[in-house]
């Protein structure tokens, strides 16, 4: 029994407080209430592919940072992904910009950028799955329409953690680019 317990230590536990920091993008909190927030980013460079199916569009940009570009450069890992639609997208760290940014060599995989704005965001936890997400952008639009606040894009889904994070420690986002008057 108490090998088990240590086990149960090691598995879980341990691997908590030895994560890796990981660069986000930074965001300005506009509004906040008990069901979403509005946030403010800037322009951001994502490296992004349209998505078959999720595994393949995250094994594309994920080579790309593992040095699939024109300077065989390495990438820091980055959160969220993104995706909308079709397209997946990673964010770049912030130390690149238009003039050092690697090109990919799989042309499948594009460099764009996500163009500066307000973002209506509600926060969820579990599985990063369409219908939990789903139900959460439903969630958000009915408040943001209640709000009489105008959306200017389709939902973007936006996850955080791996696939081996349990469900209940996940933090995953739905997202609507949204008009904003301050």
């Amino acid at each position: 029994m108490k090998s088990i317990i240590i086990a149960l230590i090691l598995v879980f536990i341990l691997p908590l407080g030895f994560a890796m920091a990981i660069e986000e993008p930074s965001y300005k909190l506009v509004e906040q209430n008990d069901r979403y927030e509005i946030r403010y980013y800037e322009e951001r460079i994502v490296v992004q592919t349209k998505n078959a199916n999720e595994n393949s569009g995250f094994r594309r940009l994920f080579n790309y940072i593992s040095g699939q570009n024109n300077g065989s450069q390495k990438i820091a890992m980055t959160a969220p992904v993104r995706q909308s639609n079709d397209i997946m997208q990673f964010y770049l760290p912030s130390n690149f910009d238009t003039t050092n940014t690697p090109i990919p060599l799989d042309k499948n995989v594009e460099l764009s950028k996500v163009d500066e704005g307000y973002y209506a965001v509600i926060r969820y936890s579990g599985r990063s799955s369409n219908s939990n997400f789903l139900s959460h952008s439903n969630t958000l639009q009915n408040e943001l329409l209640t709000n009489d606040i105008n959306i200017l894009s389709k939902p973007i889904k936006a996850t955080y953690n791996g696939p081996f994070t349990p469900g209940f420690m996940r933090r995953n986002e739905a997202m609507f680019l949204v008009e904003w008057k301050n």
